[in-house]
């Protein structure tokens, strides 16, 4: 685009530059020439923006630069600027893709369990099979878990309870907890099978029917909502210890800590009490008795056996709300 040149005398539309005596279109209200402002004398434009190299000629021959016939200032912005406002550095981008990378291998490892995934792990999982407990861990001679859930699960209804170690699952030999996980994965839904496992170091063979997340998920929203609440007994579960004494056949979890006044307190359990059965429900992690007190009524009544001294003792317990 060539610059606009002012020669001549002022035509009917224009007015000269009372400045520099260029002519201007009469709506001007700056001379393009020398910037002045009529009617207040000449102005500086320090704000607005120079077309490089643009001059423009006045009457008397000489050339001034060229100023574009703005009303308002321009401000520019660099490319390089631009860019490092709308733009990342590499090492940004660097750390971004290793979080990428580390999320979903999270993501894939939860999938990998047997107990709850969030939401955005689903798609991950949606098809293989579930048993129903909350995590399988690698131990000696197989794979354990802490608790079965929810009620109504495949582990549930299979009379397995947290502590019990599988040694089988479908026929395949369990070593550690990625076989068992292998073998969920490409257990088609709804399959039964026959599963080995170890509790207090006796063998013993069930049936379970695997199920879909969805009907987990189903079972688990139904636990969580149903209108007669959670149970209460008066202990923590980060205050018991597990007991495993093969030579005494002593197996069980003991109690560190009663509440006071609690229904454990009423009932007349004690600190020290080593309880082997909740409602004839074999205990053995801390996990499973804590699950096992939430699922059941509040105001309903279980019997407990423990060990106390050495001595066998049934205490019928009312269980209270949580």
């Amino acid at each position: 685009m060539q610059p606009e040149q002012n020669i001549g005398s002022p035509g009917v539309d224009e007015q000269s530059c009372g400045q520099c005596g260029s002519p201007m279109p009469r709506e001007m209200r700056f001379c393009r020439s020398c910037g002045n402002r009529l009617g207040e004398g000449p102005a500086e434009y320090t704000e607005t923006v120079r077309f490089p190299g643009a001059t423009s000629a006045n009457r008397g021959g000489q050339t001034t630069p060229f100023y574009p016939t703005f009303n308002a200032p321009m401000v520019t912005v660099s490319p390089s600027r631009r860019r490092r406002r709308l733009g990342w550095k590499g090492t940004t981008w660097l750390w971004i893709a290793l979080v990428g990378v580390f999320g979903m291998g999270g993501l894939m490892s939860l999938g990998h369990k047997g107990g709850r995934l969030p939401t955005s792990a689903v798609s991950f999982v949606s098809n293989r099979s579930f048993v129903g407990v909350d995590d399988f861990r690698t131990t000696d001679g197989g794979a354990t878990f802490k608790n079965v859930e929810p009620p109504g699960s495949p582990a549930d209804k299979a009379g397995m309870v947290g502590g019990d170690i599988v040694t089988s699952f479908d026929g395949h030999a369990i070593k550690q907890a990625s076989d068992v996980m292998n073998l969920l994965e490409n257990t088609p839904i709804g399959k039964t099978v026959e599963v080995v496992y170890l509790r207090d170091g006796i063998s013993h063979t069930t049936q379970l029917t695997t199920m879909s997340r969805d009907e987990y998920n189903r079972l688990d929203r139904e636990y969580d909502s149903r209108p007669g609440g959670n149970g209460k007994f008066g202990f923590e579960r980060g205050r018991m210890t597990i007991i495993r004494q093969p030579d005494v056949k002593t197996f069980g979890v003991r109690i560190d800590w009663v509440e006071t006044n609690s229904p454990a307190d009423l009932f007349g359990i004690r600190r020290g009490d080593i309880i082997t059965d909740f409602d004839n429900v074999p205990i053995r992690t801390p996990d499973e008795f804590y699950m096992r007190v939430r699922r059941t009524i509040p105001y309903t009544s279980v019997n407990i056996t423990l060990l106390r001294d050495g001595q066998k003792m049934v205490i019928p317990v009312k269980i209270g709300k949580a």
